[in-house]
């Protein structure tokens, strides 16, 4: 069990509390003191017990007894849940205004005493008379019993349901993040699964019952393709047995259960809800198949009445006020369909499907809330339909459905708004008899379906990511431009300045030494000095204005020459670096030159070498860590936790590594991070809240099995930073032993494999129970993500050849050092380079939305892999691009960066796209212009328009056309006759017709096939004659 959500419950408790003790003559907690809520074994799938529970506590408790109190909260449970529960007693402590808790374990043979306390409390809260229960849950067991014996009989009980459900109808942000996940993953089931069979069934005209398509439906909720990414697919479940109606038979209730009657292909009602850790989300459908144009009118109609109560329910309106707007507007725009309106447009839902306390129903005089969750559903019954041709179409209903979020002032919000129902999205139109006899269906309704005819007309792929990538494409210029234009005068302040290094800040701080005395370069070593005689003075120099020096030997001459840093000289890697004082003035360089005459000064200047050598050597390595501290976000303290079922993998390995050789160690999750401790005792930090990315890549085809987090803000490991930190463990062995003489059925050999497999199995549960237990903590919302491996290629980004594999959220390598991680968050667009057909590989350049941030590139992907590469990009809404040659990136961003305002008045980005097109275009227009050339017009052959042109040159060109022009015509007729020879022909002569034309071919001769290259050659070179023409 994971750690329960200490700030959830005290936000929650103090909605709990404050609303019991609020004063409002209609507070309907005012009748009791005291709240009992037991829980026992019974698998129940509602109940407001288990309910107020998930509420609380994140879990169901079973056999569980809660008692709230005044100033106090008694808990019985088993020791493990109580172990559970043991941060929330810290916690309550500090709150004054929220009461103490207190825990009883159960006993293996007698509750009683534990029970007796707790009464007792019970008597102390308030008038201790009356105590607030469930009175619709219904628990069984010895447990329950006893509690009902020993509590519950002494005091007066009243029901506090719908109290409770009031209290939690306002979802918090945790809340609502849970019910957008459900409301995701059933449209997803209802627009991948149950749409495409309800299509496929009318298509095929298939007779199937509606129960087996609702089992149908109920099998595949947590299939793979339906869950989204970061969703837990053990904690989705159905919310209620998915109801399908049809044939004129029609309940338009939750209640009811799908009846095994055949599929009518008229009218289809489909019911479908999903819950995702308890918490609810559900919509309603209704299908046509060749609908008249008044079931049209109607079904826009009642769009129409769905707009209208999305716009009413707001906060601080009452529910019947809603549901009576809506009726009117009914009335008042068709009132022969008043009668025929449902009787209640919605529910509250949440923890539980249906709050019947929280109905949009004319009776329902409580107040609606901001950050409550509807779900509207609303219709028509008992609609008739002359025109149907059989019986059961004659009755129809049309029912619409969706999960709603509350707002303040703006109409609700859908939250199920994937799913669409415009009547294009959910009509079936049948079309005239296909060859097989069947009747066709529109193509609007199939166009999501691979089965889909591919005659058909429609967009193809790479038409439709041409589409998509053109409206990203303006999208990302306009964000781009508005981007960097905001944020260019803060660049402009924030240009790096050289470190202004003094040598000696005061006189009195420089060396009174012999040599400085003596005019002799002097090495201080304490300031980092340098003190260098010029014209007779001693001058000090920081170490850090020294760029390079250099020693050489000519001669009887030593020279010790200095180079400086200066304005307009190279400063190395720094970009943009400005000077302190840039109208200073400078020493570019100093030379000095000593004879070997003078051995002390010749042996001073070697000495002088080395010790600014050694000077420099220390003080860039001090600036390096410091640079590197750069930036350095200092993390919060690791909150420990005391629960000993923490969760937690032994015997890993760390990258980057502690020190100078790998120690295993142990990964262990806390309350607000995670600390990995080596076998030496050093220890490592990382708090939740500084993860960016988690993975998870399982041993599959791999050799090593591993978690990795990419974070926000660097750790310090070994005096560098490192924002990626990985805790792994090898499957297998790394490296063979060749050498060793090997059989294929070796006994050894296959117990080895097998138990390497399952080997690689207990470390795979190992570490995905491990993420699922880091993710189901949540005051912090970890979501691992799996590398999709089928979508997989190869690519080198930084030496060797690895597998790129891509996430929900990234693009990454993490197997080999150092790992390659791209955030497609943070990438503005891609650029494809060397694309090519005659081209094995490609290049992929990755631009990211900061432009001072390096370029990113991936070189020699094999050709084979763009197009899935392209199809990736463009679902995930990244603008790609692609050229024939590589790029000056550096360059190119400069560019940018210094003038990104006209860089976008020109286009921006657009240069990318031209760049391919114009080529092609560029190539067909030029052919086009060569043939005009080539073959002059008519005007120009008019007499009286000769010029200058008119000599041998365009008589040669003529000759050349029309010999050309001649041989095409005769070889045409050369194939029309051995067209008509070959005509009655059987393999036998074809086969040896082809060896004596193979044996032909192979003896034209080497000079043969140059006169025939040179024959257009040479005429086309008589062009350069023309000048030579006499008039």
């Amino acid at each position: 069990m994971a750690n329960v959500d200490a700030k959830a419950f005290v936000d929650r408790l103090s909605k709990l509390y404050a609303s019991w003790e609020s004063a409002d003559e209609d507070n309907q907690w005012n009748d009791m003191d005291a709240l009992v809520v037991i829980v026992g074994k019974d698998d129940v799938l509602y109940s407001k017990s288990t309910a107020l529970q998930t509420w609380l506590f994140g879990y169901e408790l079973t056999d569980t007894l809660c008692v709230f109190c005044a100033n106090e909260i008694h808990i019985l449970t088993s020791k493990k849940k109580a172990d559970f529960l043991t941060p929330l007693h810290a916690v309550l402590k500090g709150k004054k205004d929220l009461p103490t808790l207190k825990t009883y374990l159960r006993s293996k043979d007698d509750d009683t005493e534990s029970l007796v306390t707790i009464s007792s409390g019970i008597k102390r809260s308030k008038a201790g008379k009356t105590v607030g229960v469930f009175t619709k849950d219904v628990f069984t067991g010895d447990f329950v019993e006893a509690c009902q014996k020993n509590v519950l009989s002494a005091y007066t009980q009243v029901d506090v349901s719908a109290a409770f459900a009031y209290v939690s109808a306002s979802k918090d942000e945790a809340e609502l993040d849970l019910i957008k996940k459900a409301c995701q993953i059933t449209c997803n089931v209802f627009s991948k699964h149950v749409k495409k069979e309800i299509v496929t069934i009318v298509d095929e005209e298939k007779r199937v019952k509606h129960s087996k398509i609702a089992d149908g439906i109920d099998q595949v909720v947590t299939e793979k393709k339906f869950i989204p990414a970061g969703v837990d697919a053990d904690q989705v479940e159905i919310c209620y047995s998915p109801i399908i109606q049809s044939g004129g038979d029609y309940q338009l209730k939750f209640s009811t259960v799908s009846s095994d009657e055949k599929l009518h292909f008229g009218t289809i009602i489909c019911y479908l809800g999903i819950r995702y850790k308890s918490y609810c989300s559900n919509i309603v459908r209704t299908m046509f198949v060749q609908p008249t144009q008044e079931m049209q009118d109607h079904y826009e109609f009642l769009l129409s009445v769905y707009e209208k109560a999305l716009e009413n329910l707001k906060d601080g309106v009452k529910l019947s006020d809603v549901y009576s707007v809506v009726y009117d507007y009914v009335g008042q725009q068709h009132p022969e369909l008043q009668e025929s309106f449902t009787k209640t447009i919605g529910f509250a839902m949440g923890i539980e499907f249906r709050e019947g306390s929280l109905s949009i129903a004319p009776k329902c005089n409580l107040t609606v809330k901001k950050g409550m969750v509807f779900n509207i559903n609303l219709g028509f019954s008992g609609l008739s339909n002359p025109s149907a041709e059989d019986e059961e179409g004659k009755t129809y209903a049309i029912f619409i459905g969706d999960t709603v979020l509350v707002e303040e002032s703006n109409p609700a919000t859908e939250l199920t708004a994937l799913s669409k129902k415009k009547l294009s999205s959910i009509a079936i139109f049948l079309g005239n008899e296909g060859e097989n006899g069947k009747t066709a269906i529109n193509p609007d309704m199939l166009q999501d379906q691979k089965w889909l005819d591919r005659t058909r007309k429609e967009m193809t792929a790479e038409e439709k990511r041409k589409t998509h990538q053109s409206e990203l494409s303006r999208h990302m210029n306009e964000q781009a431009k508005k981007r960097l234009l905001d944020g260019k005068q803060d660049a402009l302040t924030k240009r790096p300045k050289l470190s202004s290094h003094v040598a000696y800040r005061h006189p009195s701080l420089v060396p009174r030494d012999s040599e400085i005395q003596n005019s002799r370069i002097f090495v201080d070593k304490k300031y980092e000095a340098l003190i260098l005689p010029i014209h007779g003075y001693p001058t000090p120099f920081h170490i850090s204005t020294v760029k390079n020096i250099s020693k050489s030997e000519e001669g009887e001459y030593t020279y010790l020459r200095i180079n400086f840093f200066h304005p307009g000289g190279s400063l190395g890697r720094v970009d943009g670096v400005v000077f302190p004082d840039g109208d200073a003035t400078f020493v570019k360089e100093i030379s000095f030159r000593s004879s070997s005459k003078h051995g002390s000064v010749a042996a001073n200047l070697m000495s002088v070498f080395q010790l600014i050598k050694e000077v420099q050597k220390k003080f860039r390595a001090r600036e390096s860590e410091k640079k590197e501290l750069e930036g350095y976000v200092e993390q919060e303290s690791l909150v420990l936790s005391t629960n000993k079922g923490n969760a937690r993998l032994k015997d890993l390995y760390m990258r980057p590594v502690i020190g100078s050789r790998r120690v295993q160690g142990t990964l262990e999750a806390h309350l607000n991070g995670l600390r990995y401790t080596t076998l030496k005792g050093d220890k490592v930090d990382i708090l939740y809240k500084n993860v960016k990315h988690a993975f998870f890549q399982p041993s599959k085809n791999e050799m090593i099995v591993l978690l990795h987090f990419h974070l926000k803000h660097p750790l310090i490991i070994g005096k560098k930073k490192h924002k990626d930190m990985q805790f792994y463990t090898e499957v297998g062995e790394i490296m063979t032993d060749l050498g060793r003489t090997q059989h294929l059925h070796d006994r050894d050999d296959l117990m080895a494999e097998q138990a390497e497999r399952e080997l690689r199995a207990k470390l795979d549960n190992a570490f995905d129970s491990f993420r699922k237990k880091v993710e189901s903590q949540q005051q912090y919302h970890i979501d691992f993500e799996k590398p999709f491996r089928e979508l997989a290629f190869h690519g080198v980004p930084y030496r060797s050849t690895v597998l790129l594999q891509p996430t929900t959220n990234c693009l990454v390598n993490l197997t080999e050092q150092p790992p390659f991680i791209i955030v497609l968050d943070e990438l503005e667009l891609v650029h494809f380079e060397r694309v090519q057909f005659h081209m094995r590989n490609f290049d992929m350049v990755f631009v990211f939305k900061d432009y001072k941030k390096k370029i990113a590139m991936v070189s020699s992907i094999p050709m084979s892999s763009l197009d899935s590469i392209k199809e990736w990009f463009n679902s995930c809404d990244i603008k790609y691009t692609e050229g024939i040659q590589s790029l000056n990136w550096t360059k190119i961003m400069k560019t940018i960066n210094d003038d990104p305002e006209g860089f976008f008045e020109n286009g921006g980005w657009t240069f990318l796209d031209s760049g391919s097109d114009n080529e092609e275009a560029g190539s067909g227009d030029e052919d086009s212009e060569g043939s005009d050339e080539y073959k002059p017009t008519s005007d120009e052959e008019e007499p009286g328009s000769e010029g200058e042109g008119s000599g041998d040159g365009d008589d040669s060109d003529e000759d050349y056309t029309s010999i050309s022009e001649n041989s095409e015509s005769d070889d045409e007729e050369d194939v029309e006759e051995n067209s008509e020879e070959e005509s009655g022909k059987d393999w036998d002569e074809l086969e040896e017709e082809a060896k004596k034309a193979d044996k032909e071919q192979a003896k034209l001769t080497e000079e043969d096939v140059i006169s025939k290259r040179k024959r257009p050659n040479e005429s086309k070179g008589q062009g350069p004659n023309k000048k030579k023409s006499k008039h």
